[in-house]
């Protein structure tokens, strides 16, 4: 049984391992110390500093055995005041269609595909504004009670944090020579000659897929350089997808078990009757079936369903696009769900159960093609009468229509014209 990780100081310090959270802690600020991320002075006149707190996480494996104790240090960004403690906010992110066109040609040029960590990466990020923070919990001297934390430095929970480090990555590596894809900013490429080498950032998950090694050697010296690093080698598991490969078959596969047994035990469905289908045939929902009264609307607040549905949905995005119609279904209805979308949210987790195997799997062909596939229900909409439709390449996507239709020819042209977008 895996114990939850602690959710404050308090719960960590009675945890049974206790003396593990204390060691991430005490290697968490002399990170914070070592990055000259504050300096101790104190409040000036009329000024409120923002509040910290300790996150406490555990990071496992593909097999889901404990790797590390990790605790960081976050402020509290709530506190900040818009104009004051931050202006702009906004940091692109990798997208997970990026994630999988890049596995398919990792697959067919059968590429090396290696990842780093960048330790404390919001450490690096430059802050313009002038920000006060409480000291961290249990780390407060008797001589420095009276003393705040004078920021020079960007940190984790700040609402620019993310923002700061990824314009000090950006500047780093297009200085390397590196190009940002024009679709996705957090996609690199670097072309010399006839070796090229690709780089995926993910807040400060790293990804390298190049077809030479020296020049992948030289990109982790480059970044070492820069930033504290962590070099993980040949990647096999990232952001909770477990990467399966067999080089000389030029197969490579995307599985999320680990990940989706996790979900089932979350919302107690680890022993569920496994499922067939993601969605019975004929299966219809509507505003109908919603909360009609106050003793059903309290009866289903005690029910996590949007936790629920943004599980399955991380699950649908990354490697499983078997239940991206059920599930962008029952998120039309987060805001109110009644007992029936419960019932299959459920039906999707017991559905995973018997395939939690899946993979996701490329293989390398003689020619590599896109083949693009699309299709749309007709007025399916219980409520709106409008349609969804949806397509499927090397990735896929599924789409509420803003227009009903009249004609089932129209709908198809849609969903063929997004297709071509591609």
């Amino acid at each position: 049984m895996m114990e939850d990780d602690p959710i404050n100081f308090q719960q960590a310090m009675k945890s049974s391992n206790s003396q593990k959270w204390i060691e991430a802690m005490n290697e968490e600020y002399k990170s914070m110390q070592d990055n000259k991320v504050w300096e101790l002075v104190p409040l000036p006149v009329g000024t409120k500093p923002i509040g910290c707190k300790w996150i406490f996480k555990t990071k496992r494996d593909s097999n889901g055995n404990v790797e590390r104790y990790k605790a960081r240090l976050v402020a509290k960004g709530f506190t900040q005041k818009e104009g004051i403690d931050f202006k702009e906010t906004f940091s692109p992110v990798s997208t997970k269609d990026s994630f999988r066109i890049i596995m398919a040609l990792v697959a067919h040029y059968d590429l090396e595909l290696h990842q780093m960590d960048v330790k404390t990466a919001f450490l690096n990020g430059d802050i313009d504004e002038t920000i006060y923070m409480v000291q961290p919990e249990n780390f407060v001297s008797e001589d420095s009670k009276n003393m705040v934390c004078k920021l020079t430095k960007s940190i984790y929970g700040l609402k620019q944090a993310s923002r700061q480090w990824y314009f000090k990555f950006h500047q780093i590596i297009v200085s390397y020579g590196f190009e940002a894809n024009l679709m996705d900013e957090c996609v690199y490429h670097k072309f010399s000659g006839s070796k090229y080498i690709f780089l995926v950032l993910y807040v400060d998950d790293i990804l390298l897929a190049t077809n030479d090694i020296s020049i992948l050697h030289d990109t982790k010296r480059f970044l070492s350089k820069h930033f504290e690093m962590k070099d993980l080698g040949d990647a096999s598991f990232v952001l909770g997808i477990q990467i399966h490969r067999d080089r000389s078959r030029g197969i490579l596969g995307l599985s999320q078990r680990t990940y989706i047994d996790k979900v089932l035990q979350r919302y107690g469905m680890q022993n569920s009757k496994p499922g067939d289908t993601p969605v019975a045939k004929g299966d219809k929902f509507s505003l109908n079936q919603c909360p009609k009264n106050s003793l059903e609307s309290q009866e289903m607040q005690k029910i996590p369903y949007a936790s629920a549905v943004g599980s399955l949905m991380y699950a649908q995005v990354c490697t499983r696009p078997d239940i991206a119609y059920i599930v962008g279904m029952l998120g039309r209805y987060l805001s109110n769900p009644g007992m029936d979308h419960w019932r299959a949210a459920k039906r999707v987790m017991r559905y995973l159960q018997r395939t939690k195997e899946y993979m996701l799997t490329y293989r390398r062909l003689d020619q590599l093609e896109l083949i693009g596939y699309s299709d749309s229900d007709f007025a399916g909409c219980q409520d709106s009468r409008r349609s969804t439709s949806g397509y499927i390449y090397l990735l896929w996507w599924s789409n509420f229509m803003e227009v009903c239709q009249t004609d089932t020819r129209n709908f198809i042209h849609h969903g063929s014209r997004v297709c071509s977008m591609l």
